[in-house]
């Protein structure tokens, strides 16, 4: 099964790029009108300092609750107090905030914890969930109403997350809103790229077009794709708050539809490079061991060929503000942060993409007569 925790007649791929060559990106933030005091629950992983930087931008003052593990050093000009989510809370208390940001909520029973002692003295709590909490993984352009999923009889009280990830997800959202009222938003993302991506899902590819040559694409370049920037994802998340919206939104990108042969002829453009894509159907590569649904095995990155998470509806998260810059741009920034990326990260094998020589092994035996 895909994890859903790794997200979320004619072919699109001309329209798909013309649209990136003629968008910019958003425009440079204002300061906003006032400045929100906001918590943040992590704030040093991957989507937290692309919040983190977007709100400074803003100008909210900002604290940021957290172990002091993950890159301790980052935003040493931010309040941060240190605890842990299950339990050790006593840094929060007594204190008051406009708005909570939760980025690192998994366990309902743990992410209760914050949800009750925040209520009284926290304005909006936004919950950062996943796409991966809709039950139905056939129908396409669903929406914040679809139907979610649900714990598994007899498992009900399950604290097993990379087992029952997105289950727990949607169970969080229920905690949330039950709790918050309102007062609650929730974000959905799916998959999340960008700069500092530690998937390797865009980074695979656009790196892989930058080194030129026959490079293989899945299926027949048809499939829808998305995906949204951390820093735009970042910009929504802060907008939310800005604008007091409550409910539920699919945040995830691009603003127009996109195709894989789209996708990988911004990542071409991004790398300035005349790769050739050999498109390999899906039923051979399946045979040659790439399964699009099994992502803890080599695999090829936001592609999902069949499933819902390739393809939601984001017309509400875009009539409230989400605003996505062009693949393109995200391809590049990618690229030109990995190549200023130190040696020993750029040395290890990514963790998205196929091995070079798996790659050539399936375009050769793709191209063999017979």
């Amino acid at each position: 099964m895909i994890r859903r925790r790794d997200f979320l007649g004619g072919s699109l791929a001309a329209a798909a790029l013309a649209a990136c060559s003629r968008k910019s990106s958003p425009p440079p933030p204002a300061p906003s009108g006032k400045a929100l005091k906001i918590l943040v629950l992590g704030g040093t992983g991957y989507l937290g300092p692309a919040v983190v930087n977007f709100a400074k931008t803003r100008g909210h003052v900002l604290t940021l609750f957290n172990r002091g593990k993950t890159n301790p050093g980052m935003f040493p000009d931010i309040e941060q107090l240190h605890g842990e989510r299950d339990g050790k809370l006593d840094s929060l208390r007594g204190r008051s905030w406009d708005a909570v940001i939760d980025d690192t909520g998994y366990v309902p029973r743990v992410v209760r914890q914050t949800v009750e002692l925040l209520e009284p003295s926290v304005k909006r709590y936004l919950f950062t969930s996943t796409l991966g909490v809709y039950s139905d993984e056939k129908t396409l352009d669903q929406d914040e109403s679809a139907p979610l999923l649900k714990m598994p009889p007899g498992e009900e009280n399950s604290e097993e997350v990379r087992k029952h990830y997105s289950a727990l997800k949607a169970t969080c959202e229920g905690v949330v809103t039950g709790v918050y009222g309102p007062r609650a938003t929730v974000v959905r993302p799916g998959y999340i790229i960008g700069p500092r991506d530690p998937y390797d899902r865009l980074t695979y590819w656009v790196v892989r077009a930058s080194k030129g040559g026959e490079m293989l694409g899945p299926g027949d370049g048809k499939d829808p794709t998305q995906f949204i920037d951390n820093r735009d994802l970042a910009a929504f998340m802060v907008k939310c708050i800005e604008d007091d919206l409550g409910g539920a939104f699919n945040g995830t990108g691009p603003a127009d539809r996109l195709d894989m042969a789209g996708f990988l002829d911004a990542c071409k453009q991004a790398a300035g490079a005349d790769t050739k894509v050999v498109w390999v159907p899906e039923a051979f590569l399946r045979e040659q061991g790439v399964n699009p649904e099994d992502e803890s095995r080599e695999h090829l990155p936001l592609w999902a060929p069949h499933h819902a998470l390739g393809q939601v509806s984001i017309a509400k998260a875009k009539s409230k503000g989400l605003t996505c810059r062009p693949t393109v741009e995200t391809a590049r920034d990618t690229l030109t942060w990995w190549k200023e990326a130190p040696e020993e990260r750029r040395a290890k094998p990514m963790r998205g993409g196929l091995p070079p020589e798996k790659e050539q092994a399936i375009l050769a035996a793709f191209s063999k007569p017979g």
